[in-house]
């Protein structure tokens, strides 16, 4: 029986379009649970899940997710409603994401990691009638912060049970996970809901006040998604995916949905991110393709020589989050050997990447990332403000504001109607709120987010293009451009910078390289702040530019720059 869909999850793409994409082969049509059921129907012996507890087949993480789904129906979740999971990379939470799946309910990872403010904020705005959180991680205790919140909080009015995952007694006030997954499941039967409904929420990292939410179907899921990474992979080759990003980030929906219910492949699963754990898992598991983010790698090249085996047989390196540089590009490819493949794209519903072939073109401004897909979503470029009124897209090569739509769009954003009116269109277009332009060939060019943009004495700045040339400097490891407010110009620009192993840049050598570059001065970074460490990341493992920005806010006084002209 196809289960209704919750109001709160209204689709604002017009449903004759969904259909015609399914009916053009983009989205497999069926939900999340009936996919994975047939992979695991195909082939029950072979390896779904291998995380520091060992390897887990496709029979035994159906059976336990089955064993979950029982449960969280005995406590009363029902199709539609939202659960959330707060947990780290480990096979109890991809048996989260199936048991939800297979209940036809909608469910809502959000990485360890974010506090208590920040999960009672996406609780309680998603109205999610239960929460499966860590008993202790890393010294937190999730699951019990959680259902303190549950007793005070009338913003958890609707939050019904929450389930401690992890050893020794459930804390009060929770559930035991391993409880429920000894629920007898032998009279279970699987939803099957409509595959244009809700099936998961993604979390953004936070560019607003609080984190955007938005919904997505099982068809954007199994289908955009999962084209986006088929393009990746083999032929008849199953994908072997080392997650270095939580399976609760927006990058890691490409785990349980993509890689194990679309592609019947293997997840690979680090509890958290250290070079160490992630070459040595590289070496152990021999993966196909690991999913990470720039610094990640950068990382990792630092750690490589010393170390007395090099990973090799890798298909590719798969990176979002941000930007990736030529050097990191060119070093990665050497050292693992394998093509190097930077993504663009975001919770809200835009992704576009070259492929394993693909060389990026660093001339002119930003970056190209390659031809949009349209079994993935189609790209236009929408005209900056002060443009024609009767204007609709930008020129070719004119830059605007990055606009998207396709099989992988999502339903709508969550608990934050003023979002959707915000960011999305009436016949269903994202607005993104990145910078960029289309070349005369259709490859997409991503400048930089608008919002980033650095206003310098009513002058803008893209942080992103400045940061890409100074990636090349042979003393940068690492760097992000943030602005700081100053009283005379309004805004100044810092390089956050990461210096290479026993190197020391200064302002004026990197002002000297920009200049090389041939990079307008008036662009210049004032203000150099050296990060001694790594760049700071958020739960979701993107650069932390926030947290950027108010180290630099705090460290830099606010009066005229070196180049204040």
């Amino acid at each position: 029986m196809t289960s209704p869909l919750p109001s709160r999850f209204h689709d604002l793409v017009p449903a004759a379009l969904r259909r015609a994409w399914a009916a053009a082969g983009h989205c497999p049509d069926l939900d999340l649970y009936a996919l994975f059921r047939a992979r695991r129907i195909a082939d029950p012996h072979a390896t779904a899940v291998i995380d520091a507890h060992g390897g887990i087949s496709y029979a035994e993480l159906d059976r336990r997710a089955r064993c979950l789904a029982a449960g969280l129906a005995r406590a009363g979740i029902r199709p539609g409603d939202v659960v959330g999971v707060q947990l780290p990379n480990t096979g109890a939470a991809v048996a989260a994401d199936l048991a939800v799946a297979a209940l036809g309910a909608v469910v809502l990872p959000f990485p360890v990691g974010r506090g208590g403010r920040e999960a009672l904020s996406l609780l309680g705005r998603s109205r999610a009638r239960a929460v499966i959180a860590a008993t202790v991680y890393r010294g937190v205790e999730h699951a019990r912060e959680l259902a303190a919140l549950s007793r005070r909080s009338d913003e958890l009015a609707d939050l019904r049970v929450v389930i401690a995952a992890g050893p020794g007694p459930a804390p009060e006030g929770c559930v035991s996970l391993d409880d429920l997954v000894r629920t007898d499941a032998s009279a279970f039967t699987a939803a099957r809901p409509d595959p244009d409904t809700a099936a998961r929420i993604l979390v953004s990292s936070g560019s607003e006040s609080e984190p955007k939410m938005v919904a997505y179907s099982h068809n954007a899921l199994a289908g955009g998604r999962g084209n986006a990474l088929a393009r990746l992979l083999r032929d008849t080759v199953p994908p072997r995916c080392l997650f270095l990003v939580p399976l609760a980030s927006a990058f890691g929906s490409s785990g349980t949905a993509v890689t194990l219910a679309r592609h019947g492949g293997s997840l690979v699963l680090l509890d958290r991110f250290t070079p160490d754990a992630a070459l040595d898992a590289i070496l152990a598991h021999r993966p196909t393709h690991v999913l990470g983010v720039p610094t990640m790698v950068r990382i990792m090249l630092d750690r490589l020589p010393d170390r007395a085996e090099v990973p090799t047989g890798l298909t590719a390196l798969v990176l979002g989050g941000s930007a990736l540089d030529a050097a990191t590009h060119d070093e990665a490819r050497r050292a693992f050997g394998c093509a190097v493949v930077n993504f663009y794209g975001s919770a809200d519903g835009v992704n576009c990447h070259g492929g394993t072939d693909y060389r990026p073109d660093r001339a002119g401004p930003g970056i190209t990332v390659g031809r949009p897909d349209p079994g993935v979503c189609e790209i236009r470029i929408a005209p900056l403000p002060g443009a024609p009124a009767d204007r609709r897209e930008a020129p070719s090569g004119e830059p605007g504001e990055i606009i998207a739509r396709g099989p992988m769009t999502p339903l709508c954003y969550v608990g934050a109607p003023e979002l959707n009116l915000r960011y999305r269109t009436e016949d269903g277009w994202v607005r993104t709120g990145d910078l960029g332009a289309l070349d005369a060939d259709g490859t997409l060019r991503v400048i930089g987010r608008l919002k980033d943009i650095v206003i310098r004495g009513g002058a803008n700045i893209s942080p992103a293009e400045v940061e890409g040339e100074l990636s090349s400097h042979p003393d940068i490891r690492d760097v992000l451009c943030v602005g700081f407010p100053d009283p005379l110009m309004g805004e100044r620009l810092a390089a956050c910078v990461v210096p290479r192993p026993d190197r020391k840049p200064d302002l004026a050598s990197l002002c000297a390289h920009l200049d090389a570059r041939g990079l307008e001065r008036r662009k210049h970074p004032e203000r150099l702040l050296l990060v001694t460490d790594d760049l700071p990341l958020t739960p979701a493992g993107k650069p932390d530019r926030a947290a950027l920005r108010a180290r630099a806010a705090a460290e830099f006084p606010t009066e005229q720059g070196e180049f204040g002209g």
